[in-house]
């Protein structure tokens, strides 16, 4: 069972939004997913609860039974379990950090939220340094600022950058009303395209279980 974990030092990042999206486009891909979701406010579980399915699957969880939960997920044959935290939680982020097979820091192009990275850097320090790759998020769709964010974040605090962004198109919103995503919202639209980029290179970094798991099933 591979774990990704979605971490930030700020709120309206849109960690949830993109756990989501990658949840989803995993079921879609055969992957058994869990989402354990951190979060007081229960966002993703919420969005479960409107989407009305058993897949994927969501979890709410504290912090001190997320070792618990992922042990559980492994034994019920998971292949890919996604934590969500909280903004501003250390405790969260610590523990999600540290059962990481990688680790996803969603922020949006803006100064506000790129200053956190020296915060989440001693963070992840803490955590084991895990692997770590920072996500553009809820970019305009116009000008360049995504452009510079990923060069200011390269050379300031020396973090890895996706080279799939995230756009702020209405579909990445509007789906989540539904419990949906914006791929099954509007399957050909750019922010399901985005959110199959994202995947996709997500899978090259972590590597595919899952698929080596068919393969050799068809083998046998």
């Amino acid at each position: 069972m591979k774990v990704l974990s979605l971490i930030g030092q700020k709120g309206g990042s849109g960690k949830t939004s993109v756990s989501l999206a990658i949840a989803v486009e995993a079921e879609r891909r055969g992957r058994r997913v869990a989402l354990i979701d951190l979060d007081a406010q229960t966002t993703a579980a919420n969005w479960s609860d409107r989407r009305g399915k058993d897949r994927p699957a969501v979890v709410s969880s504290q912090v001190a039974r997320l070792p618990q939960v992922l042990e559980a997920a492994k034994a019920e044959g998971v292949d890919l379990a996604i934590i969500d935290t909280p903004g501003k939680n250390d405790a969260a982020s610590i523990a999600a950090a540290r059962a990481a097979d990688l680790v996803l820091i969603p922020i949006q192009p803006q100064l506000y939220d790129i200053e956190t990275l020296a915060g989440l850097k001693d963070l992840l320090g803490l955590a084991g340094n895990p692997r770590a790759v920072v996500v553009i998020n809820r970019a305009p769709v116009q000008g360049r600022r995504h452009l510079d964010a990923k060069d200011g974040i390269a050379k300031v605090y020396g973090l890895e950058v996706a080279p799939v962004v995230i756009f702020a198109r209405a579909a990445h919103s509007d789906a989540g009303n539904d419990g949906l995503t914006a791929a099954e919202l509007d399957p050909e639209s750019k922010a399901a395209h985005e959110a199959t980029d994202l995947y996709k290179y997500i899978v090259r970094l972590i590597g595919d279980d899952h698929g080596k798991a068919n393969r050799s099933r068809r083998k046998a």
